[in-house]
């Protein structure tokens, strides 16, 4: 029960607010509510066990002895289980619990008194056929955080036998006719506040939802609901905005994001939907901040390498490099001039990339005398993989083309230097690349949960994470 709340916390991530096409989708299956019911039996069962039964005492007329003053004292319980539990989803409602075939043992101390005569000892109670029904709701406190509370619970006690240690056999009188319905009562009453008090105990737990989870310096990643949940017998399906922005600054980009429906799947917990729109969202944010960009010497380049970045290696593609800037090393400035763009196909990631490359010759002085400047577009190849709770990623150069932007060393043959750049590129630029892409970016998760056996499909505009879940204690 505990992570079938903080599942059904996940659903209530914030109200919705907005009608925009999501960015992620998330899935929760029958799977993953049969984890919470199995880890959140003992939750439930610890608060049931710490039940206060009252005293009671009482005048009764109990045949054939008259009237009996009686006190009940000391009641506690001594076991409790809850042998068959289930959770299920309430269409277009919440998560409904229910408990049958409970069962109670209680130990107690019970005092008579009747015309000159008193009487003590002990008794224990079982009580057997014990049935809860709960439904959990939703709704959303001052700060847009999720709550949940208990609604409509019902609790109802089978049947109560009692065992009494000393006294007369007409005690059982007594306990039948007065004391068993006020202990019915007594039990039935303080059950589903324990019910509730367990519910409500799982908010401060909420508040860890990572509504809005930060990437790095320059970036964060919003997971707010953009519609009500689709609750079905089977699933709950819920959209999320999925979206990086600047930390601080909350830009939107110019495109949005495009439907996309999950496939059918229910072999796992969980599913996570993320589209091309979330990672593209990336992509404008990082491009803003002004990252994007990577200055490539010589020392980033292979020792074996026979291609050096200096002007004899270039001079001999543009002799004129090599006559005005004999024997200079060299730097290039690998920048986006646009965000990168990816496309999701079915079983295939691409990132397209356009920017520029800006040479320079490194003066003796220090100081860079501009070459040329080439407008780059690139084709990448990228594979995505789970770390943690963590998507991330690597990418590999597919090829590259050149054209000539500006020249300061007068006309030349680009072509003759596709094969310098593409090394360059492959060997400088996209290592450096892959080291910010493993660093990865957050899911959407709660509290201390880990992702098991996580398997990564791409489909057609999105990719798909199916994954069991496990919440630390």
């Amino acid at each position: 029960m505990l992570t079938v709340w903080c599942v059904v916390a996940l659903l209530a991530l914030l109200p919705p607010s907005q009608s925009a096409n999501p960015g992620v989708k998330v899935r929760l299956t029958q799977k993953g509510l049969e984890y919470g019911r199995q880890i959140g039996v003992a939750t439930l069962q610890s608060k049931l066990m710490s039940i206060k039964l009252p005293d009671m005492s009482g005048e009764e007329k109990v045949s054939p002895i008259g009237k009996v003053k009686y006190s009940i004292t000391g009641m506690q319980i001594t076991s409790l289980g809850l042998p068959t539990t289930a959770v299920g989803l309430v269409p277009e409602t919440g998560v409904s619990l229910s408990i049958e075939n409970a069962f109670i043992s209680i130990h107690g101390n019970w005092k008579v008194r009747y015309m000159f005569i008193k009487d003590s000892g002990s008794f224990d109670l079982a009580v057997s056929g014990l049935t809860i029904t709960s439904l959990i709701t939703l709704q959303s406190d001052e700060t847009g955080r999720p709550t949940v509370s208990n609604a409509n619970c019902v609790a109802r006690v089978g049947s109560v036998n009692i065992k009494l240690h000393g006294g007369a056999s007409w005690l059982y009188n007594l306990f039948d006719s007065f004391i068993d319905q006020a202990l019915r009562e007594a039990l039935e009453n303080q059950i589903c506040p324990r019910v509730a008090d367990a519910v409500s105990e799982m908010n401060p737990r909420l508040k860890t939802l990572n509504v809005l989870a930060q990437v790095d310096k320059y970036a964060e990643i919003e997971y707010s609901m953009v519609a009500t949940p689709v609750i079905t017998k089977e699933f709950i399906n819920f959209d999320l905005k999925g979206e990086f922005y600047n930390i601080g600054k909350h830009q939107e980009p110019p495109f949005a994001a495009t439907p996309f429906s999950l496939l059918a799947q229910n072999t796992s917990m969980l599913y996570f939907g993320l589209s091309s729109f979330t990672v593209n969202s990336a992509g404008f944010v990082y491009n803003n901040a002004g990252i994007l960009s990577l200055y490539i010497t010589d020392d980033m380049i292979p020792p074996k390498s026979p291609l050096r970045l200096n002007t004899k290696t270039f001079g001999a593609f543009i002799p004129e490099i090599a006559k005005r800037f004999p024997n200079l090393m060299m730097k290039l400035l690998v920048k986006t001039s646009s965000p990168p763009n990816i496309t999701f196909e079915r079983d295939n990631m691409t990132l397209r990339a356009t920017g520029t490359v800006t040479a320079y010759a490194i003066q003796t002085n220090g100081t860079l005398a501009p070459l040329f400047i080439l407008i780059l577009d690139a084709s990448v190849s990228a594979q995505a993989g789970i770390t943690g709770v963590k998507l991330a990623g690597t990418v590999a150069l597919n090829k590259i083309g050149l054209t000539v932007g500006t020249s300061y060393v007068g006309p030349f043959q680009v072509k003759s230097l596709e094969n310098i750049l593409l090394l360059v590129l492959k060997v400088a630029v996209i290592p450096q690349v892959n080291v910010r892409l493993q660093q990865g970016f957050p899911l959407p998760t709660l509290g201390k949960m880990n992702l098991v056996n996580a398997q990564l499909q791409v489909q057609k505009d999105y990719m798909l994470i199916g994954t069991d879940v496990h919440f630390e204690p």
